[in-house]
């Protein structure tokens, strides 16, 4: 099992280009199931997540060729019905976005419940709730969910909260099904407008978008497609913390400033310098780090795949702060590795308190979820001494060679065998 070993203490300097997004990348991988023609995708990130996703595709017919690294092409000739099994599902929440697309094209769909991240409980009851709406009859035998219907029926569904995967897969549902589809307080994050911009390349109707109204008006059938991967905001995110940190001068390029705007502002609060431009965002550390408060929010809030990063931020703060999770009840599981480090935090419930120190010392530290592991690098980029973080196939399922990239701007890390 790899680990990381990062000699901390150096201030990051130069740039970096964000990767493809992960969260954009599953569903456009998921409506590929929709098409009765070619898919092809490029700027696809290279993560475990990924190919786990295109592994799963394989259990429905599709088969996929890599003619470069990061293109992918997906032949959907073959595709049909069939079983999500646990052993891949497991691994990856997101699996289950192929539940609406099994059903609306072939009537018929069985999903392993998803795993994921162990940060809480995150039910697909909303996703379950909708396609019942549309007239799908569902059961749930031996940990599978089968999802049973002759052809989805539009209907007016209405979250009981935000769902981000949920708005993605009744989206795709309502793709082919007859009539049309309403989703009342739909998700807003970019990679939701995203995807009703794929839908409507394959010939689908969809509006609202990026609006908590979403309308769908179904056709009878979705060709393939040709796009680029848009940039992780969540990536570029961990780059301008990981700048500000150390502090150093980053430059993030081909990314979107708009879809990191939350934290462009909190990161100005805490008296970093950042500018931007088109496609690209940039952060210099020039004076101490002022403690600020957060609290998570849907998009476009502050996103909680960033609070843990954020936290690290601000245990080197010149005072106290507080952080509250609204998203996960479960995400301060990283809290008590960087305690370990030397940080002054304390969990009441769902805040985080935090009181700044001087630094932060190495340690031996163990990830245990995506975004976690992040922000434990980060610590480690920032910590006087040595730091080893386990578990780094976390951060693997989200990052792409992020220890070679950090390196690029000066980082002295890397990864070894335990």
């Amino acid at each position: 099992m790899d680990q990381f070993r990062i000699h901390g203490g150096k201030a990051l300097r130069g740039g970096v280009e964000a990767a493809g997004s992960k969260n954009a990348t599953l569903p456009i991988l998921a409506a590929s199931l929709l098409a009765d023609s070619p898919c092809r995708l490029t700027r696809v990130p290279n993560l475990r997540d990924t190919e786990t996703f295109l592994t799963l595709l394989g259990e429905f017919g599709l088969s996929v060729e890599r003619p470069v690294p990061r293109e992918v092409i997906i032949d959907t000739s073959g595709a049909r019905t069939g079983v999500a099994p646990y052993d891949l599902v497991r691994t990856m929440r997101a699996s289950v976005m192929v539940l609406g697309p099994l059903v609306t094209r072939f009537g018929e769909a069985q999903v392993s419940l998803p795993g994921g991240c162990a940060i809480g409980a995150r039910p697909i009851d909303q996703h379950l709730k909708g396609l019942e709406a549309m007239g799908a009859e569902i059961s749930l035998e031996e940990g599978y969910i089968d999802v049973k219907a002759k052809r989805l029926k539009g209907a007016r569904i209405s979250f009981d909260m935000v769902t981000v995967t949920g708005t993605k897969n009744l989206m795709m549902a309502a793709a082919l099904a007859k009539g049309v589809t309403v989703l009342e307080n739909a998700a807003l994050e970019p990679e939701v407008s995203y995807l009703a911009d794929l839908i409507n390349q394959m010939g689908g109707r969809v509006s609202g978008a990026g609006t908590s109204i979403i309308e769908i008006e179904g056709v009878d059938r979705l060709g393939g497609y040709d796009v680029e991967v848009p940039p992780d905001r969540i990536e570029v995110g961990t780059f301008m913390i990981a700048g500000a940190i150390t502090r150093g001068d980053v430059t993030i390029h081909r990314c979107v400033p708009e879809h990191v705007r939350s934290l462009t502002l909190k990161l100005r609060d805490a008296g970093l310098e950042v500018t931007e431009g088109n496609d690209w965002v940039r952060v210099l550390a020039n004076g101490p780090i002022k403690p600020v408060n957060i609290k998570t929010a849907a998009y476009p809030g502050f996103p909680t795949d960033l609070q843990a990063q954020f936290m690290v931020l601000m245990t080197l703060a010149k005072g106290s702060c507080a952080i509250t999770e609204t998203i996960f009840e479960n995400r301060f599981m990283h809290a008590a590795e960087i305690i370990r480090m030397g940080a002054k935090v304390v969990i009441d419930g769902r805040t985080a308190h935090l009181d700044g120190v001087e630094e932060l010392a190495g340690a031996h530290v163990m990830a245990t979820d995506l975004r976690a592991s992040a922000s434990l690098v980060l610590a480690g980029l920032a910590a006087k001494g040595d730091t080893i973080v386990r578990r780094v196939y976390h951060i693997d399922r989200g990052y792409e060679r992020i220890e070679e990239r950090l390196r690029t701007l000066g980082a002295e890390i890397e990864r070894v065998s335990e």
